[in-house]
């Protein structure tokens, strides 16, 4: 049973309690959890009083005398609004959610994973890594969370614990420990991992297709010469600036005609010695789906990243920095964010805070903000920080090592399901990691996989999997997050990114006094060239654990990691596209976001500053919500030049005729445009990849296409299930074009103009346990804000990213499944005019005002401005709560 189905089985019980209890009852059992956010409130553990302000929209501003009270008080405060979710990502995390919702295959199967994966373990070893500072404010935050935990029933924490307390035993509510705020930095850093999807996707679709040159053409190489890196060189500027300028009229010149040219020869990059996968023999795919199997904390999929961008004083209408930053992630209910201020009231060495931005729940500090010296925004790196290694592996628990037989690590992990028998499973290891397939498949992966000459004979057992990660060696990322908070300057900066591990990341920075700076942050493998490899030994594909010389060689030293300050362009844009172009040392990643939203952030910021036009914090904001389609601008061009079949289907193709690539919510063209896209990417794709590397539409599917456009005979047009018929690329197109139309025409009406883009394309934040199908109506009316129609789509610079793998009943599912988080401008000029939003809001109780009160404005994009003095907090005052010490 899904964990959905179980709660909306007690759903129902409760609904049923619920009415026979009436009106006065249910208003108890749904406000009960509402904390009081005005008064005074003593607790243990302060040593003087502290003042949270609190606006209209709930985001409270905590002032303190000292530190570990700052850090208290956001314990206190988290638990207030966010507790539930704290404890649901803490089970989560420790790979115990049975224990929270019972026996749920679902939930199960993700303690396995996580359990074998060790996260737990990890964090526990890290706290003892950290600096004494970082230590007591770790146990100064659970302090706080516990403090306010103390003497409630689990019903005064969350109504979700009411639900649940119908079909399971909730019991009592364990104390918050310190490492269960550093497992969560491993559930970030789990999400974030951009790599391991692509690298079992190459050695799954190489099993299918058994052509390396089929293969390589799903993922094709970062071209710098379109989309500039993080970092370009002059010389690259010049360059893209040249190529865009030619790209304006390929696809006006493409050979639509449908000539004679030959098939390109199938199986013609077919590789001599196979590449050693047990993926062809659906060991990959087993893993893969069982990986995905942990719960999504941030999100999940290729839409995840981010945008952020700088400009120096030199650009802008104050003369001081503006700094953006929208993380692209998970959008569910309650949001991922919660707004805070960490302020001492005298600045000192004791009390170094002055600090203010978007925190998580859970985490003590302020993930992205600002601080009185300076601002800072994250963006994923997206480097590969993990490879997957096939061990051989013996039936007496041994495996091979460089010609010898080496015994496994093993532990057993029993996990404890809630009003179910515990399951005992056990986790084996090699010196690359865990064994993943070993518990996650209940066997071994090998089967009958291709090997490479000279590998190691099947024998008994076969091979296994291990994962190869580096948030899987303890480290210090919760030092740098309290350093980052502290920064002053660039050497700051690099100094708090030299401690940060993991997830690895990409800071942009801004400072009071006018610097603006890049700097990549994380802990990036090293990999040998490997000669003779039979597929490159550089992460992109599984490697051989057996051989010495696919091993890791260390680290990238931090002073090596890519950096820059004050660059003569004047502006720094990072949006999850490679931070150098390819070959360049260090190697930091291959499947990197293809750089379309990067390169229209630059285009919008070159083409101000060519018009003599200063920046101010709304045109930053103006940047943050535009809309331009990248793939209408490269496949409309094509697809109107395509015949049709008959009138019908022209009529809707004629919708492009006065489009301006933009994905408004309001246009007929731009729903069109999408149904065609995730046609011709099912009509290419689907009839020869394995069905969980479907394409998603994402960056790497516009270059993929854009590519292909140019080889109207590649054998990825033809569709395999006609035996007798080779389709080439008009062939495709049209399809895509007149099954659109049929599609559209049931669900949106048979006239183009009456088509929406935001009919089709919509947000709806569900909660993680009370989201899903068969929750009645009116507790999913509690947790489950109303749906929006948006603009904007994947890989515009608003990415609300939708999966064009996603189908049901026949029809694409356009929804978005990510998008901006939050929003922020900082004016380093005047903090107080800067600005920020949040997805939903700052509470986690669904019946709080607090709950969604930002969701309208997140959804218009208008943003709310940033009380950061004491005085603008002061001035939104809505109500104070005191803190204070017993006596």
């Amino acid at each position: 049973m899904s964990v959905a189905r179980r709660i909306a089985l007690a759903v129902a019980v409760f609904l049923v309690v619920v009415l026979v209890a009436g009106v006065i009852t249910t208003v108890i059992f749904v406000r009960r959890p509402l904390p009081s956010h005005s008064g005074t409130q003593q607790v243990d553990g302060l040593s003087a009083e502290v003042e949270i302000i609190r606006d209209r929209l709930g985001i409270p501003q905590i002032y303190a005398d000292d530190a570990e009270d700052l850090f208290m008080a956001q314990g206190y405060v988290h638990a207030q609004d966010r507790f539930f979710e704290m404890d649901y990502r803490r089970h989560v995390t420790a790979g115990r959610l049975s224990e929270l919702v019972g026996p749920v295959d679902a939930a199960l199967a993700a303690d396995t994973v996580t359990r074998t994966l060790g996260w737990r373990q990890v964090a526990e070893q890290e706290f003892d890594l950290l600096d004494p500072a970082s230590r007591s404010y770790l146990t100064a935050y659970a302090d706080g969370v516990n403090a306010y935990l103390e003497s409630r029933q689990p019903s005064q924490l969350g109504l979700e614990y009411t639900v649940l307390g119908m079909s399971v035993d909730v019991g009592t509510i364990e104390p918050w420990d310190p490492v269960d705020s550093l497992a969560w930095l491993k559930a970030m850093s789990w999400d974030l991992l951009s790599n391991y999807g692509d690298e079992l996707g190459r050695a799954a679709v190489f099993g299918q297709v058994g052509d390396l040159d089929m293969v390589d053409a799903l993922y094709p190489a970062y071209d710098s010469s379109r989309n500039l890196p993080i970092l370009p060189t002059a010389a690259e500027v010049t360059a893209q600036e040249e190529a865009a300028a030619a790209e304006e009229t390929q696809a006006q010149g493409m050979d639509l005609t449908g000539g004679d040219s030959d098939r390109a020869e199938a199986g013609s990059g077919v590789a001599s010695d196979p590449y050693p996968t047990a993926l062809a023999a659906d060991a990959g795919e087993a893993v893969r789906t069982a990986l995905d199997a942990i719960p999504a904390l941030l999100g999940t999929g290729e839409g995840l990243g981010s945008n952020s961008w700088v400009v120096s004083g030199e650009h802008t209408v104050s003369g001081r920095p503006l700094l953006a930053n929208d993380p692209h992630l998970g959008l569910g209910a309650p949001g991922i964010w919660y707004q805070v201020g960490l302020h001492c009231r005298t600045v000192s060495e004791q009390c170094p805070f002055d600090v203010a931005g978007f925190s998580f729940s859970g985490l003590p500090g302020v993930v992205i903000g600002q601080n009185a010296d300076l601002a800072w925004g994250l963006t994923n790196l997206t480097s590969d920080a993990s490879d997957f290694f096939l061990e051989r592996v013996y039936s007496d628990g041994t495996y091979l090592r460089a010609g010898d037989r080496l015994p496994l690590t093993e532990r057993t992990e029993v996990i404890e399901v809630n009003g179910g028998d515990d399951v005992t499973i056990t986790v084996q290891s090699t010196p690359h990691g865990p064994i993943i397939s070993d518990a996650i498949l209940g066997s071994r992966a090998a089967g009958d996989a291709p090997l490479p000459d000279g590998a190691p004979p099947t024998g008994l057992s076969g091979y296994a999997i291990a994962l190869s990660w580096t948030a899987l060696t303890p480290g210090r990322t919760a030092d740098a997050l309290f350093a980052m908070n502290r920064a002053v300057d660039a050497d700051d900066v690099a100094a708090a990114a030299a401690l940060f591990d993991s997830p690895s990341q990409s800071f942009v920075f801004a400072t009071a006094d006018g610097q603006i700076g890049y700097q990549a942050a994380g802990a990036m493998p090293i990999r040998a060239d490997v000669p003779g490899a039979v597929v490159p030994s550089d992460g992109r594909w599984p490697r051989l654990g057996w051989d010495p010389a696919y091993d890791w060689q260390g680290l990238v030293a931090p002073e090596q990691m890519p950096s820059v300050v004050d660059p003569a362009e004047g502006f720094i844009v990072t949006a999850n596209q490679a931070v150098t172009s390819p070959g360049n040392t260090p190697d930091l990643a291959t499947d990197v976001d293809r750089g379309y939203r990067a390169q229209r952030i630059r285009d919008l910021i070159t083409e101000q500053i060519a018009a003599g036009e200063p920046f101010t914090a709304a045109d930053m904001t103006r940047i943050q919500l535009d809309e331009v389609n990248p793939y209408a601008q490269m496949l409309v061009p094509v697809l109107q030049r395509i015949r049709v079949p008959n009138d019908f289907v022209a009529e809707a193709v004629d919708l492009f005729d006065d489009w301006d690539r933009v994905n408004d919510a309001d246009s007929p063209a731009a729903a069109y445009f999408a149904a065609v896209w995730t046609n011709l990417l099912r009509l290419t794709f689907w009839d020869q990849v394995p069905e969980a590397q479907r394409p998603s539409g994402g960056s790497v599917s516009l270059d993929v296409i854009r590519n292909l456009l140019e080889d109207e005979a590649s054998p990825w047009w033809d569709d395999r299930a006609t035996l007798t018929v080779v389709e080439q690329r008009d062939e495709i197109l049209g399809l895509a074009l007149v099954d659109a139309r049929a599609q559209l025409t049931v669900s949106q009406g048979k006239d183009p103009a009456d088509w929406r883009w935001g009919r089709s394309h919509q947000i709806a934040p569900t909660h993680a346990l009370l989201g899903g199908d068969g929750v009645p109506g009116v507790v999913s009316n509690y947790f489950n804000p109303d749906p929006f129609a948006i603009g904007g789509g994947s890989s515009s610079v608003n990415a609300t990213s939708w999966d064009a793998s996603a189908w049901a009943g026949g029809y694409p599912d356009l929804s978005v499944t990510s998008g901006p988080s939050m929003r922020m401008v900082v004016d380093l000029a005047d903090r107080d005019a800067s600005t920020w939003q949040n997805f939903l809001g700052s509470s986690g109780h669904p019946t709080s005002g607090n709950y969604d009160d930002q969701f309208d404005r997140w959804a218009s994009g208008e943003p709310y401005p940033w009380a950061f003095t004491r005085a603008a907090v002061e001035e939104s005052e809505d109500r104070t709560l005191t803190l204070a010490p017993p006596g």
